[in-house]
């Protein structure tokens, strides 16, 4: 039947060390009997509050991390989920899936059911681990805390000298603000002294003007008269 021949294959394109003929499935007892789990679906990026990013693909060197943490012997549950993402692939789901696909996997290499349980906690504690590794490195180099004997961050260090900045720019504009305050006064003071002068000199001229005149008024008096009493004498 095409459903065993694609059964077949995919037991075999999984397994390296597999000859032409596929593993035979055990006979499956009552106490091995696997209760279809709720299928995988890999955390999407931006579920994490600690990043708080847009949703987007994964970065391929976070996939190489993650794939690099589920690296095993080819006899744990890591191995166990290839086989059935290939068994699936072949066409089949649900519990035969699972079923099938532990069969194949256990005849290979005796694997129990508690053990690749076991494996699958092994593995999901790992996960746990270093998302909490990452997830304090990623608070440290967000500056809010402090790893010891850790170097600081490029985040941390620019986010130190942007607060030296600021301080700098707070102090610059207190002392701008100083100087706009002299520069108010002081032409404040221009204008004052400019006023003065210019009111000075107006007083002056008016009373050199009416100095002149008066001189002026006189003169041509005292040349009249001067002038007819000269004659006259």
């Amino acid at each position: 039947m095409p459903i065993f021949d694609n059964i077949a294959k995919a037991a075999k394109d999984f397994f390296v060390e597999g000859d032409d003929t596929p593993a035979t499935p055990a006979t499956t007892s009552k106490a091995q009997t696997v209760a279809t789990p709720a299928p995988f679906v890999a955390a999407q990026p931006g579920t994490l509050t600690a990043f708080n990013t847009s949703p987007r693909q994964p970065e391929q060197r976070h996939l190489d991390h993650i794939a690099g943490l589920l690296t095993g012997d080819g006899k744990d549950f890591a191995a166990y989920m290839k086989m059935v993402k290939s068994m699936a692939a072949a066409g089949m789901s649900g519990q035969l899936l699972y079923q099938t696909a532990f069969n194949a996997f256990a005849a290979i290499n005796g694997s129990t059911v508690p053990g690749l349980l076991a494996s699958a906690a092994k593995y999901e504690t790992v996960l746990e681990s270093d998302r909490n590794k990452v997830l304090e490195r990623h608070r440290e180099k967000m500056g809010e805390i402090k790893i010891n004997n850790a170097a600081p961050s490029v985040l941390l260090q620019l986010t130190t000298q942007e607060q030296q900045l600021a301080l700098e720019i707070a102090e610059l504009t207190k002392q701008l603000q100083a100087k706009q305050q002299q520069l108010t006064a002081t032409q404040q003071q221009l204008t004052e002294e400019r006023q003065k002068t210019q009111s000075a000199l107006a007083s002056y001229e008016a009373a050199n003007a009416s100095a002149l005149a008066e001189l002026q008024t006189h003169r041509k008096a005292a040349e009249t008269f001067l002038a007819t009493t000269g004659a006259a004498g």
